[in-house]
């Protein structure tokens, strides 16, 4: 009868106590592991720290962009960083809209009328902050000139000459003020001096190109 095993086979597998030689094992001493199943271990390790790092360079990056998101709300609500000097120049008036019927809509008398049609008015503004000095300054050298704080109560006067008292306010980047009997904004758009007057649904607009 052949060999059931040829001098090429290779000898069956081991007995948990007996080793491929047919010899007893020590006892305690075990095969080693595969090093298939080392490498798969480090691998599972690179690849759980891999993931960590994403994670924490993701909560970093997230960290970051909410301490941008709560210093822009803080400025939002800052009123003076509408600009420190967004509009500090001297501008010089360049065209109007609907004078007529806005002088007539708050009572100016015919010959101021007259006198301020296409007047060639300079408006100079100085800004610290919320701190504002506005002149106008009107031909044949009169001038008219309010000092106001944004947000505080401060002694007014109209172009008429008119004293009043009254509260500033920044709104959307515009100034924004309640005259006696018209409301006012001013802003600064394509680097001119908008103006805006509205009296009883009339709506004045004013514009002066900046000249310094």
């Amino acid at each position: 009868m052949a060999a059931i095993f040829s001098a090429a086979s290779p000898p069956p597998p081991s007995s948990s106590g007996i080793d491929n030689h047919g010899l007893p094992r020590p006892p305690g001493r075990e095969s080693p592991p595969p090093r298939r199943a080392a490498g798969s271990l480090l691998l599972c390790l690179q690849l759980c720290q891999s993931v960590s790092q994403r994670n924490s360079r993701w909560i970093q990056r997230t960290i970051c962009g909410l301490k941008e998101i709560r210093s822009a709300a803080i400025l939002l609500h800052q009123p003076h960083h509408q600009g420190n000097m967004a509009f500090t120049g001297k501008y010089e008036f360049e065209g109007d809209e609907n004078y007529d019927d806005f002088v007539k809509k708050i009572g100016l008398p015919g010959d101021k009328i007259e006198m301020g049609r296409n007047c060639k008015i300079v408006t100079e503004v100085v800004q610290n902050g919320n701190d504002f000095t506005w002149t106008q300054h009107f031909p044949g050298g009169r001038t008219t000139t309010n000092t106001f704080t944004i947000g505080k109560e401060a002694d007014m006067e109209t172009m008429g000459g008119k004293k009043f008292k009254a509260t500033v306010k920044m709104e959307d980047g515009k100034i924004v003020a309640d005259f006696p009997n018209y409301h006012h904004t001013a802003e600064i758009c394509g680097g001119k001096l908008v103006e805006t007057s509205t009296a009883s649904g009339v709506v004045y607009k004013r514009t002066s190109k900046r000249i310094a």
